[in-house]
């Protein structure tokens, strides 16, 4: 179990950091969060990969992926959380900051 912990935590950080490489921007999320996207982004990779290949029926839908997969799905993660975090794909920070400041 100890085992399995570790390589979701060390496979979430490589994921959410290729994640955050793939789409630049300025991501205040550390560590902490990024590791979380590519947690979550394993967890969608081998969801869709269950949808879209019906692979690994016998397991069930919600699944860790392989390391393709928990790219692909750290990234719809980070994509969708710049997008209902209110800042969308193509907005910078400054952007943001200046609507904000008029209020």
């Amino acid at each position: 179990m100890l085992t399995f912990l570790v390589v979701m935590v060390l496979l979430g950080l490589i994921a959410g950091a290729v994640a955050r490489l793939v789409l630049p921007g300025p991501d205040p999320i550390g560590i902490l969060g990024t590791i979380a996207v590519g947690v979550v982004g394993s967890f969608v990779g081998g969801f869709l990969g269950y949808l879209l290949f019906n692979k690994d029926i016998g397991e069930g839908a919600l699944q860790p992926s392989g390391i393709i997969g928990s790219i692909i799905g750290a990234i719809i993660v980070l994509a969708l959380w710049r997008t209902f975090n209110g800042r969308g794909l193509s907005r910078s920070r400054t952007s943001h900051s200046r609507r904000y400041a008029r209020r």
